[in-house]
Order: C-alpha cells, then structure tokens, then sequence
C-alpha cells in the first residue's frame, strides 16, 4: 500500500489550549499519555527504525529531494525500489531493499524521506536518499495495524490499533510532545492538502483532525528530550455516523470525506462549510480511496463493480467497470476516474459522464495494483511485476520499466545467451542449378552452371544431357564442353543434380547452334582481389572475325574445380563479395560470344588470386569486473574469422580508452569506478577493421557498508554489519574509540579490551580496490560487578570479633582505599561482607593474602570500584561476579 503525500505544512499553533468548536461542534481534548506507556515498544521500534533518514533542511537536504515529478515504486520480485520520473516516464534510479523479496510494502515518502515497512514481518527500514543505503531497521509487529504517516516535515506513527497517534520530530527523531490517544480500532490516518492528519473513530461514530506541532528548532531538541510545550493539537472533530458503525476515510484537497459503510452515508468535511451528507443507494459497502484529489468524491462498491460521483451534496454520476470479481476503490485524478481491477492487471478509466475512455494495461501485475497521485502525477504500480505506468494530467498514459538498466543501482547486462543451434535442414533432393547457360562453338558447346541448392544432403554430381547423350559431371566440375556435335543444327542442354536423396529437377540451357564462324577468345585474362572482398577480372576485347561480340563468359577455377563466375558485356567483371570463398586461390577463363550465340575457345588462364574481406566479428566475447583492481574490466573472445587475410592486431574500447592487442585477451585501466561500461572488440587486417562484437562489464565500486546492529559484554563490543562488495573483494575492520582498528569478516566483528559500562561508539570500514565505505553504530558495555568476600570468621565462637567487623579496630577485611595499597591515613571507608560493587578497572598494588578466607586467595592486583566515588578494594577481597577472570578488566 502507498501513502500519498500532498498540500502543505499547517500553520495551526500547537498548545492544549481550551475546548473549542468548529462548525458547531465541540472538539473534545483526547487525554494524552504520561511518560508514553502505551504502545511504547511499537513507538519506539519506529524511532529507532527512521534513525537515520535524510530529514533535514540543509543544503544537503535540499539536494536529494525529489522536486522532479518522481515516485518511488515497490517491486516485491526484486525487493527493490525504483524511483520514477513522471516527466519522462523513465526510471533514474534503482536500489536493492535487503530480505523484502515477495513480501508487500508499505512505502512512505515526501520530497526528502522515504521510509519502508515490510507487512510479512514488520520490519521498518529507512533509507538515506543521498546514499541509497537502508540505514535503519527495526522490528514491529508483523501485519496491517502500524502505519507511518507523513507529511513535509512532519511525522506521525498512527497505531491503529491501541488508538495511539504520537508526532515525531523528523531532524532527531524525538516524540513531539505527548501522543494524542483514541479508543482502541481507529481507522485512517491520513494528511489532507492543508497538513492535517485525519483519523476515524468508528466506536464512537467521529472523525477528528490533528494539526502537527511547529517543530521546534535543532538547538532545542539536541538534548533529546520530549515535553518542550509542543504538541500536536486537535483542531477538529464531527459526530459523522452513530457509534459502532463501519467508517471509511478519504482525505480531500481541504478536509476529509467519510463513508458510514454500514448505511452508505456520505459525509463531507471541509473548512468554511457545514458538513454535508448524501445517502447512496447501493447493493454493498462501499469503499473510498485513502485520498481524493479535486472536488469530487468516488464511492466504489467492489463486489458489484459499481462507482457513484458525489459532489456538490449529491450523486452525480454513477457507472458500472467492465468484467467480474470485485475492484479496488476508485481514484480521481485530472477529471477522470481510474478503477484497478486486480484479477486482470487492468486500470479502467472513466470521464466526468462515466464514459468509458481507455483501458490501460499493467503486464503481469499478478495481484495488487497501487495508484498514488504524486508531484501532478498518477502512478500505477504493479509490486509483483516489473512494470508500471504513468498518468499525467492531461490523462496519457506511458509505461514504465521499472527493471531498466544503465542507471544508478542497474543490474549489468546478463551474459549474451549463446546463439541457438542452426535449424538442422530438411534432408531432401537436391533442387535444380542455376543461371544454366551453353554457348556454341565450332561443332561443339560449352555448357555452364550455378550450384544448385543441395537441401542438407552434399551434392554428388552433375548430370547434363543433350545431343541425344548423357553426360556425368563432378560437383566442383560447373562447367562441359560438349564436343562432337553438327554445325547448323540447334541444341539444348539441361543439368540436374544428385545428392544422397536422389535427383533434383532439370534446369534447361538457351538453345545453341554450332558454327565455324566463331571468335577468337580474349588473348590474356588478369584478376585483381580488392580489399572489400570483390575480385576484379580484366582481359582485351575479343576479335569476333565480323560479328559483334556480345558478351563474355567468366569461368572460376580452383583447385579440382570450375564454376561460372558470371557474364559482362563489357571487357570485365566484378565478381561480388562472398561469391568466391576467402582465402582460396582462383584463376580465370574467359569465352567471347558473338551475336549468333558462338562461343570461343576459352582464353589462357589468369593469374591466381586470394580473395579476402575485412574480418568477421570475434566470437564468444565476455567481459568481466577485476576483482583486485580499481577501473579495470577484463575481455576475453574467441578469434575472429580472418576472411582470406591474416588478423594483424584486436582493437579493445570502452569507456573512452582504447588499446591495441595481438591475442584474444586484453585488460582495460584506467577507467572510473563503479563505471558500467559497453566494451567493443574488433579485428584489424590487411582489408581494415571488421565488425565490433560488444559486451558489458562494471568496474569495482567502492564498497558500502550498513551497520544492522550489535552486542556487548562487559569488555567488548561486537558490531553486526553487511557489506555490498561492489564487485571487488573487500577486507573489513571495525575501530572504536580511537583505539586501533580490529580486522575481521565482512559481516561481524568484536573489538576486545573495553571497559565496562560504557558508551562506544563505533566505525565500520570495507576496503577494495576501489577505495573504503563506512558506517557507524554505538553500543553501550554493561557493567561489570563485584562482591566484598570477607565473609568467613577466624574464630569458631560466632560471639567472638571477626577480621570482618568494625568492632575489630584496624582489622576490617573489606577495607577500601583511596590508593592501592593499605594506607590508613587514604582509607576511603569499608564495605560490608556481601556489599556488590561496580567496577571500572584494574592496577597493581600492595600484596594482599586473604588468609582470613576459605580459597585463601592472593594477589598483587587492586580494582578500582565505585564506593565513596571512584577508589580501590584489594582483588583478594573482592569475587568478581559470574566467575569473570581478573584480566577482562582494563588497566586503569
């Protein structure tokens, strides 16, 4: 659930004051407890809980309030907060909230505090808006029943329960005054827009308004101390309903509007106006939304999903939300009504007519839906999914990520998944080859071809037919001369292919007819491979012997195979990039054709070639945080496919820095910490730099501490503490009182040799290579206790005088000094056998045998104890208690 926060600071002066009425009703002064006796752990627990929250004034105050149109939402999946900007619809910030995974949350927030408490079980945390750090937790009872509730600069702990509303200063923390006390089962707890806290009181049919006290200055309370004179006043209060009925609450722009849920009987409350009343007419109890903005009030019915306007005394409007099961109250914002139906994830939103106008969706939602009007804002929250959505008063809605990343608190992006295995292929017959052309010569023609398709079955063969006979062509083999055949006569070829699955489909040449009146073939052929991966091939033009030479035929050969590369009309041709594999040798023939389709024989073969292309991305790239380093990530990737060249160097950024490296490995410095950073790895060869292949890495930030407790005995302190490493390795130590600094593990530490009953207070530091985090605490050493032991007799006859008693002069055992040694012009005075003494620590002194006792016990050591003051009682007189050995004492 979320209280909103709206209005401003009342200006009503605090004081008891006399009984006074508003409206014509009398304001009864509620009896205020003294000392706080009632409810006290619960009050205290919440003190304690916001220690440490950012609520002050300053200029430090003022820099992390939220004057931006933002909200912080909950997301109990993640157990974080994210803080929205309702301007931009985007998330700023993200910050982990500990052990609050799938649990509801109570979030409670102005433009400078926050504060959290976990329903499942009770606990309060705090958080410190300029660290993002939760820096005060404490436990309460677990359940609905304990609110906070706040308000600019003022604080209240209403428990609902016990009837107890108790004001808080929010700069230390103290109570304000006495708490104003209800019969027990209040219900609200509320501010409306002019600062004033509402609160109903269904067992005697009232509602009530408290103004908070004008919080006194830090001067006055630096002592802590409550009972100043100041005190939150009750300013009004209305009989609304007859006692004992059911009231619900819903705090308005000026006043408060409250539902008799028994006979549905509204009631509004506002200043300079009588209270006005308006029955409802309804199959069920209603309910109202914990705040309504504007002048109109919606009562939502959620078992019949109906909802009634009422303004102006009357009901204005009424209109029935779309779907089953039962809805959340209905809140008004910017003209419209917006009803949460939780079973759907769905927000209705309906005008002033009870139209009809949008459905907004939520995905995921997967139970409540949380609507808060904020900053001139209404935000949707889904706790259960990562989603929310933003209204603003122009009534668009735009939705929100609240799991976005690269911001404050982000998750680095997860490791890419590795790519999924390729589809394996249907496994069939091949399909028919490509682009089969023949040209003819003199008495013969040269057929030539593209692969075909093989549909996951290697190609075997060729077959070609033509001029009545059938010829078998290897797979690499693209291209025949087919000899033997008759001038003058017209031929047609096909070509098929042949895999492991059977044949494929023919594909049919052009029809040719052989001549004697050929050309000559091109007399020399060059081919040039160029850096974008084409290759260039280049010969003279071909004699026709009379006919125009209309086209020339390229054929690539390799080693064990020939394969039309393409046609050009003019004396060269670019042979595409990928056409050729990188990094094989090809040389090429060249066929002239002529205007009656009669090829040449093919020319001499060129020069061979390499094709090569830049280089393909590298693969397998990762990206990872040094541990040991400050502003260092380390890369690693699987080489990058060369593409017909030698890779020459790998090129690493990030961040701004840029390296060059030779294996597939690199380490980038010198950037910031704590600096997520998108890191880029491209390949360099003779064709120039490939594809970037990129990844993420966060560098080491610097540790954080949160200090969540801690223990003492009479000697020690130990300190409870958690630690977010940062992505580093972190060493921790705690330091108390100056004294030198006890290392320790990173979660709990005890620091020895203190002195009893006393105040420590205490640091917390983690150290990694990104610098140290602090944190502070204080604990309090019980003290430490002694008996005087002289308690035995040294005669039999208990009529005779003991070494114990005054009525031995000079002899009384438990004798106690100003100085440690027995000197009876410094003798402080004695303590009686049995006397408990506090002590304080320990020296050495005269010799003293405590012969007169049964453990006859000896010893040179003296302790200082409180008798007369701060003076010394021998150790041989004095039995620590619990057995306690005398070394646990300090020296004094």
């Amino acid at each position: 659930m979320v209280t909103t926060d709206n209005g401003t600071t009342s200006t009503n002066e605090p004081g008891d004051g006399p009984e006074s009425t508003t409206g014509g009703t009398p304001v009864r002064r509620r009896s205020r407890m003294r000392g706080g006796l009632v409810t006290i752990g619960t009050v205290g627990a919440l003190v304690a809980a916001m220690g440490l929250t950012v609520l002050g004034l300053g200029a430090a105050d003022n820099a992390v309030a939220s004057y931006d149109a933002s909200a912080w939402l909950w997301s109990a999946a993640r157990s974080e907060l994210a803080r929205v900007n309702g301007i931009t619809a985007r998330v700023d910030t993200r910050t982990q909230v500990p052990d609050g995974r799938s649990h509801p949350m109570q979030v409670v927030q102005t433009d400078r505090m926050l504060v959290l408490r976990d329903l499942s079980t009770g606990q309060v945390s705090s958080l410190d808006l300029a660290t993002l750090q939760v820096v005060a937790r404490t436990k309460t009872t677990a359940g609905i029943g304990v609110n906070v509730a706040l308000h600019e600069d003022a604080a209240f702990v209403v428990d609902s329960v016990q009837g107890l509303v108790r004001q808080l200063d929010p700069r230390s923390l103290v109570p304000i005054g006495e708490p104003v006390r209800f019969p027990p089962g209040i219900t609200g707890g509320s501010f409306d827009g002019e600062g004033r806290l509402w609160i109903g009181v269904p067992s005697e049919g009232t509602v009530s308004a408290i103004s908070p006290a004008t919080l006194p200055s830090a001067a006055a309370t630096a002592g802590g101390q409550p009972g100043t004179g100041l005190a939150p006043k009750e300013v009004r209060s209305h009989t609304v309903a007859e006692p004992s009925h059911d009231l619900a609450l819903s705090t308005l722009d000026n006043g408060v509007a409250v539902l008799d849920r028994t006979t549905n009987v509204l009631t509004t409350v506002r200043d300079e106006e009588q209270p006005k009343t308006v029955t409802l007419t309804t199959s069920g109890p209603g309910t109202l939304p914990a705040r309504t903005n504007g002048p109109r009030v919606a009562v939502t019915v959620p078992d019949d999903r109906n909802v009634y306007v009422v303004g102006d005394g009357a009901v204005q409007q009424q209109f029935s939300v779309p779907g089953v099961g039962t809805l959340s109250p209905a809140v008004a914002w910017a003209g419209r009504f917006y009803c949460a139906d939780e079973q759907t994830g769905a927000v209705y939103s309906f005008d002033a007519d009870g139209k009809q106008i949008d459905k907004i969706e939520v995905p995921g939602a997967n139970g409540p839906l949380e609507l808060e009007v904020r900053e001139n804002h209404l935000f949707i929250n889904a706790p259960n999914s990562a989603n929310a959505q933003v209204v603003d008063d122009k009534n668009t809605a735009r939705p929100v990520n609240k799991y976005a990343n690269d911001i404050l608190g982000g998750d680095p992006p997860p490791a890419a998944p590795p790519p999924p295995p390729p589809p394996k292929p249907l496994v069939g017959k091949p399909g028919a080859p490509r682009n089969v052309t023949a040209a003819a010569g003199n008495a013969q023609a040269r057929v030539s071809w593209r692969a075909a398709p093989a549909n996951g079955a290697a190609i075997t063969r060729y077959v070609v037919e033509g001029a009545g006979k059938e010829y078998q062509v290897g797979a690499n083999q693209r291209s025949l001369e087919i000899t033997g055949l008759t001038n003058g006569e017209t031929y047609r070829f096909s070509v098929r292919a042949v895999n492991a699955k059977g044949t494929g489909p023919a594909k049919n040449s052009n029809a040719v007819v052989p001549t004697s009146e050929v050309p000559d073939a091109p007399a020399s052929v060059t081919a040039q491979e160029r850096p974008d991966g084409t290759v260039l091939v280049r010969w003279p033009a071909a004699n026709g012997q009379g006919y125009k030479i209309t086209k020339y035929a390229v054929t690539a050969i390799s080693a064990g195979a020939s394969a039309q590369a393409g046609e050009s009309a003019k004396t060269e041709l670019v042979i595409p990039a990928g056409e050729l594999e990188y990094g094989t040798q090809y040389a090429f023939q060249v066929v002239a054709v002529n205007e009656k389709g009669a090829g040449s024989t093919p020319s001499p073969v060129s020069n061979s070639v390499v094709p090569f292309a830049k280089p393909s991305a590298p693969t397998s790239l990762t990206a990872t945080t040094v541990a040991g380093e400050a502003g260092a990530v380390s890369v690693v990737w699987a080489d990058a496919k060369e593409n017909g060249r030698a890779v020459t160097k790998y090129v690493v950024a990030a961040g701004g820095r840029t390296i060059e490296v030779a294996e597939p490995r690199a380490k980038l410095t010198g950037l910031g910490n704590g600096q997520t950073v998108v890191v880029k790895v491209h390949a360099v060869n003779e064709a120039g730099a490939g594809a970037d292949a990129t990844a993420t890495a966060r560098t080491v930030a610097p540790p954080r501490v949160t200090v969540t407790g801690g223990s003492a005995d009479a000697t020690s302190v130990t300190a409870n503490f958690t630690v977010d490493a940062g992505g580093g390795k972190a060493t921790c130590s705690v330091t108390v009182a100056g004294r030198a600094a006890v290392a320790g593990a990173c979660s709990s530490i005890r620091v020895t040799g203190l002195a009893p009953g006393t105040a420590y207070n205490f640091t917390v530091t983690a150290n990694n290579a990104a610098g140290a985090g602090t944190d502070t605490g204080s604990q309090s050493t019980p003290a430490l206790y002694g008996v005087a032991t002289c308690n035995n007799q040294k005669t039999t006859d208990p009529a005779t005088s003991t070494y114990c008693n005054t009525d031995r002069s000079g002899r009384n055992g438990n004798e106690v000094f100003e100085v440690p040694r027995q000197d009876n012009d410094r003798q402080a005075g004695w303590a009686e056998p049995g006397t408990r003494l506090r002590t304080y620590c320990k020296v050495k002194g005269d010799d003293v045998d405590s012969y007169i006792y049964n453990n006859h016990k000896r010893s040179t050591w003296w302790v200082q104890v409180d008798y007369n003051g701060r003076n010394y009682i021998p150790f041989a007189w004095l039995n620590l208690e619990g057995g306690v050995d005398i070394n646990v004492l300090p020296n004094c």
